[in-house]
This record gives structure tokens, sequence and C-alpha cells, in this order.
């Protein structure tokens, strides 16, 4: 049972390019927020 839990942990919880379009996402964000704060 201890090794189940430790290979299920080892798992990600959502497929590889969901982490990649999730990081994408937030450094645009931060990129559109710096970029207007930076025009004012």
């Amino acid at each position: 049972m201890i090794i189940r839990a430790s290979e299920s942990v080892r798992e990600l919880p959502v497929p590889p390019y969901a982490f990649g379009i999730g990081a994408f996402a937030v450094f645009s964000l931060l990129l559109y927020i710096t970029l207007r704060f930076d025009r004012d």
C-alpha cells in the first residue's frame, strides 16, 4: 500500500502540456500587466 501511494504521488495531476499552457498564460498576464503599468 505504501509503495502504491508513493507511485501515485509521482504521477502528475494533469498532463504535461497543461503545465505549459498554464505557465504561458501566467507569464503572458504578468507581461501584459508590466507593459500596461510601464506605459503610464
